[in-house]
C-alpha cells in the first residue's frame, strides 16, 4: 500500500490576519514572562518558545523556593496551560478576547499560583505597538486557522530538526521567536563576526558569531504571505546572486534574505524534500562563499 501523501494546508495570511495579529501579542505576553524569569542563555535563546506536539511552551522557569513552572499553548484543545513543580496549575481558554483581557487573566492566574513577575507591557518588533493592558484592538481568535498554522509550524519544526541533524557544529534548536513570530534554526561557523556599528545589546549578541539562519513566518511587510527565509550574517560576497534550490526561491533585496514562498513548498509532490532543498542549498551557498570550515562542521556524506 502506498504511503499517504504529506499534505500541508493552505495558509493565506488574508484569511486569518486578525487572528494572527492577536495570537502574536498573546505569545509576546507569555514570552515576556520567560524573558523576565529564565536564566540567560547564549544568543538570547533563553527567551524563545519551543515547539511541542500540541503547541508552544516556555519550558521550565524558576520562580521561588526552588520551584519551577511552565506555560504552554495547547493549540489542540485551545488552552494556555500553566503547570508548577508542586502540582498546582491553571488554564486559560484560548478564545476571542482582547489582548488586554488576555494579559490581565494571565497575570492574575500567575499571581494566584504565587508566581510574582513583572513584565514590560509594550510589544516589540511590530509597527505601532499598543501596550498589552490597553490593547482592545486585537481580539480575534479563529481556532480553525490557528490549528492550520500550528500544523504548518509543526511540520516545519520536524524538517528543521532533520536539517539540524546534518550539522555537527554549533546549531540552535528549532525555536520560536515571539518578537518576530517566526520559527528559526541557526548554524554557526564557530568564528567571531565583525562588530556591528551602532547595534543594540540584543543584536550584538545575536550576531556576535558568523551564522547562517533559516526560518518560517506567516508573512507581513515586504513579503505578504507565508514564506520560508534564509540568510547569512555577515553576508559573503556573491551570496545575493548564488544559485539556490528550488527555482522558485529568490533573493529579496528589501530583506537581504532568500525567500521561498510557503505555497511553493505546500504544492510540491513532497513538501519535506522541497524545503530541505532550500535549506541545504542556501546553507551551502553561504558556507562556501563565506569560507566556512565545512569539513569540520558537517556530518560525513553531507558535503556537496
Amino acid at each position: 500500500m502506498a504511503e499517504p501523501r504529506d499534505v500541508w494546508p493552505p495558509l493565506p495570511r488574508t484569511a486569518w490576519a486578525d487572528t494572527c495579529a492577536t495570537l502574536h501579542m498573546w505569545t509576546q505576553v507569555v514570552g515576556k514572562v520567560r524573558l523576565a524569569l529564565a536564566p540567560p542563555s547564549n544568543h538570547w535563546w533563553h527567551v524563545t518558545l519551543k515547539p511541542t506536539p500540541r503547541g508552544l511552551t516556555t519550558g521550565p522557569m524558576p520562580f521561588a523556593d526552588g520551584r519551577s513552572f511552565e506555560m504552554s499553548f495547547d493549540f489542540v484543545k485551545h488552552l494556555l496551560v500553566i503547570a508548577t513543580s508542586d502540582g498546582t496549575g491553571a488554564t486559560l481558554p484560548l478564545s476571542p478576547r482582547s489582548v488586554a483581557e488576555f494579559y490581565a487573566d494571565v497575570m492574575a492566574r500567575l499571581n494566584d499560583l504565587g508566581i510574582r513577575v513583572r513584565i514590560w507591557p509594550m510589544p516589540v518588533e511590530v509597527p505601532s505597538p499598543i501596550r498589552f493592558d490597553l490593547d482592545r484592538e486585537h481580539h480575534s481568535y479563529d481556532p480553525i486557522w490557528v490549528e492550520r498554522w500550528w500544523r504548518v509550524l509543526s511540520r516545519t519544526a520536524d524538517v528543521f530538526e532533520e536539517f539540524r541533524g546534518r550539522f555537527i557544529g554549533k546549531s540552535s534548536p528549532p525555536h520560536f521567536f515571539w518578537g518576530s513570530f517566526d520559527l528559526a534554526v541557526t548554524r554557526f561557523s564557530g568564528r567571531r563576526a565583525p562588530d556591528r556599528p551602532g547595534a543594540d545589546a540584543i543584536t550584538r549578541e545575536a550576531y556576535s558569531h558568523e551564522v547562517i539562519s533559516a526560518g518560517f513566518w506567516p508573512g507581513g511587510g515586504a513579503v505578504a504571505d507565508a514564506a520560508f527565509y534564509a540568510y547569512a550574517a555577515p553576508e559573503p560576497a556573491g551570496f545575493q546572486t548564488a544559485r539556490v534550490q528550488p527555482p522558485a526561491a529568490f533573493y529579496s533585496r528589501d530583506l537581504n534574505e532568500f525567500i521561498l514562498m510557503y505555497d511553493a513548498v505546500r504544492t510540491a509532490e513532497t513538501p519535506r524534500v522541497r524545503l530541505l532543498e532550500f535549506l541545504q542549498s542556501t546553507y551551502e551557498a553561504g558556507a562556501s562563499l563565506g569560507a566556512w570550515p565545512r569539513r569540520e562542521l558537517e556530518r560525513e556524506g553531507q558535503l556537496a
